[in-house]
């Protein structure tokens, strides 16, 4: 097996807002360091600072997970209901549930947290009226979110915000959002727009498959572009630090993987591409130590990873690869596929990588199939993409054809940036 040091070929993906991709993290070849003069605060840190002040008087409820970690490492949860300046009433939790023990399409349900003695609400599957009934008997008067993100639509917890800003609203709540850095950088967006058609829990409305948003940004644009008919009162808590060409290895914090099958800031940076293949029959690399950096599937050899690199594709190399997933798609089966290799963050596109994937693994293996209820539609958003794909085209023509809706929701995108 060889991996191609060949130069790039220069195919870039389409640009949004913010201009060329700068520059990049400590480490990765290929890639200057991005300065940084100190530590990146987040927005809790911002508010523990300020003495807790914004949410003197009022009876809070937190979203969040196990990434909602303070400047130590303790738990947010833990932290605030030890001081006695906040009124922590409530807890709810997303996908994967407030500890995150639970796999992708799964939560833990609500019990009582054992360590505090709170209430935690489960609000997995839950919007509209149902979620903010949970709000009003929580008791609460204001929801705090703070959850790592990882800079993909289809990731869920966006949308957790999102249904929870609805919700609030329609209760009579208030919402505070906790910036946390997007772990792969804000300089752009890129890949297809939602059409509304397609809408659900992995994309509710017109957001760029990678949206180069902060978790308070996007907050706001939601407030003003989505819900801006009933909008809710909202309050966000900016970070203090962080540059939009910042990686995370540049921000000085510690990784808290945000669900099970990303545990690395490596796995974030190719995510919003290579989890366009839970839409297909092959693996996605959940169930090994390195989930959507590996894809495969049985039966596939190394025509695959040749004619992906092949592509050109900017920033990045293609290793044939073998392993064995101890659980989901061809569990305990060995699987041939690719390995994605990241050699110039400031150059990679992870959503053209993925395109460009999709493309090379329908044209080698002649057991590719898409899944039978076209969750690729869902996954980027319109059925454009699957039919593109299914025609012969490459990435270039595939990426040419989402280049209006994306300039168009980057000039929105621009309105609600917080971050230089």
């Amino acid at each position: 097996m060889t991996l191609s040091r060949r130069g790039l070929l220069g195919l870039a993906g389409a640009a949004g807002a913010g201009g060329a991709v700068g520059a990049a993290v400590t480490g990765v070849p290929g890639a200057a360091a991005a300065p940084r003069a100190e530590r990146v605060r987040t927005g809790f840190e911002q508010l523990a600072a300020g003495g807790y002040a914004l949410l003197a008087g009022r009876r809070v409820g937190v979203v969040t997970n196990p990434t909602g970690i303070a400047a130590d490492a303790r738990h947010l949860v833990d932290v605030l209901h030890a001081d006695e300046r906040v009124d922590l009433v409530a807890v709810f939790g997303p996908e994967h549930g407030f500890r995150g023990t639970a796999q992708a399409g799964g939560s833990e349900g609500s019990a009582r947290d054992p360590a505090t003695g709170l209430p935690v609400f489960d609000t997995y599957g839950k919007s509209g009226r149902a979620l903010a009934d949970v709000f009003t008997a929580a008791g609460v008067d204001t929801v705090v979110f703070d959850i790592q993100d990882v800079g993909a639509r289809f990731y869920t917890y966006v949308w957790t915000l999102y249904d929870c800003m609805r919700a609030a609203a329609l209760a009579g709540k208030a919402v505070v959002v906790l910036d946390r850095p997007n772990p792969v950088g804000g300089l752009r967006a890129a890949g297809p727009v939602l059409e509304r058609p397609y809408a659900s829990f992995v994309g509710r409305e017109p957001v760029a498959l990678a949206h180069g948003m902060t978790v308070a940004e996007l907050a706001r644009l939601f407030n003003g572009e989505f819900l801006a008919a009933d909008p809710v009162p909202l309050e966000t808590v900016r970070m203090a630090g962080w540059r939009r060409e910042y990686h995370f290895g540049a921000t000085g914090l510690p990784w808290v993987p945000p669900s099970p099958n990303v545990p690395t800031p490596d796995t974030a940076l190719v995510y919003a591409g290579t989890c366009l293949f839970e839409g297909t029959n092959l693996s996605e690399g959940r169930g090994t130590t390195t989930p959507f950096q590996l894809v495969g599937a049985e039966g596939v050899d190394r025509r695959w990873a040749e004619a992906a690199d092949a592509l050109g594709l900017p920033g990045v190399w293609f290793r044939e690869a073998y392993f064995t997933p101890s659980f989901s798609k061809f569990a305990g089966k060995t699987c041939g596929g690719v390995r994605v290799v990241v050699h110039d963050r400031a150059a990679f596109d992870p959503v053209l990588t993925g395109i460009g994937l999709l493309v090379t693994a329908r044209r080698t293996w002649s057991g590719f199939a898409w899944r039978a209820d076209h969750w690729i539609d869902r996954l980027t958003g319109s059925d454009r993409v699957r039919r593109m794909v299914d025609a012969g085209a490459g990435p270039a023509e595939i990426a040419a054809d989402w280049a209006a809706g994306l300039a168009r929701f980057a000039a929105v995108r621009e309105r609600y940036l917080l971050y230089p």
